[in-house]
């Protein structure tokens, strides 16, 4: 599996439109296999779905995004996990050792109902 998280210094970034860095993480057998760190415009939909196509990312992990990104990436088949805070390499360990999202890495105030609206699989 490998996946792609938003930063803003050392936590998931609180807003997709606003981090400009992405931590790739592949995870192998519960494990964190290798992990780089990526540059991104999340202003530009089309370029950031051929980065992630291109480096073969099938889920993105993040806080809050606006609906034209999240539909763009949900419609090019990203798997997408929203409303998701907390700092980056505590969580990514997480993840990688349970593949689930303990309540404690939820951002307050989503309710279930606007997410599965939204199409996106919510923590």
């Amino acid at each position: 599996m490998k996946i792609a998280i938003p930063i803003w210094g050392n936590r998931i970034s609180p807003v997709f439109d606003s981090a400009r860095t992405l931590l790739v993480a592949r995870i192998e057998n519960r494990k964190i296999a290798k992990k780089t760190y990526t540059p991104f415009d999340p202003e530009c939909c089309q370029d950031l779905i051929r980065l992630l196509q291109k480096m073969q990312i099938t889920t993105l992990i993040c806080g809050a995004i606006s609906t034209k990104p999240a539909d763009f990436l949900v419609e090019n088949n990203i798997k997408l996990i929203s409303f998701v805070t907390g700092n980056a390499m505590d969580f990514l360990d997480y993840f990688a050792s349970r593949q689930t999202i303990e309540k404690g890495h939820m951002m307050p105030g989503c309710s279930m109902e606007y997410c599965r609206r939204r199409k996106h699989i919510q923590p």
